[in-house]
């Protein structure tokens, strides 16, 4: 029964986080619309990439796991 409270709480944060997040970006785009926009597309940017940099460590790795050390 706790268990099922404390998903049920989790859900509900979940969903107000997320739902305060887009209030904010839609009033932000509202009023700054080429701000808003420049600043996304260079957050999106990092994110990609830090994807792309979590991935190329990722395989190093493997690597290194598996015995292939290479000078």
């Amino acid at each position: 029964m706790i268990d099922a409270s404390r998903s049920r709480t989790n859900i509900a944060a979940l969903l107000a986080i997320l739902a305060l997040s887009a209030a904010s970006m839609v009033w932000l785009f509202w009023h700054f619309p080429v701000i808003t926009s420049v600043v996304t597309i260079a957050v999106l940017a990092v994110l990609g990439v830090c994807a792309r940099l979590a991935r190329l460590s990722d395989s190093d790795m493997t690597e290194l796991r598996q015995g292939n050390q290479s000078v």
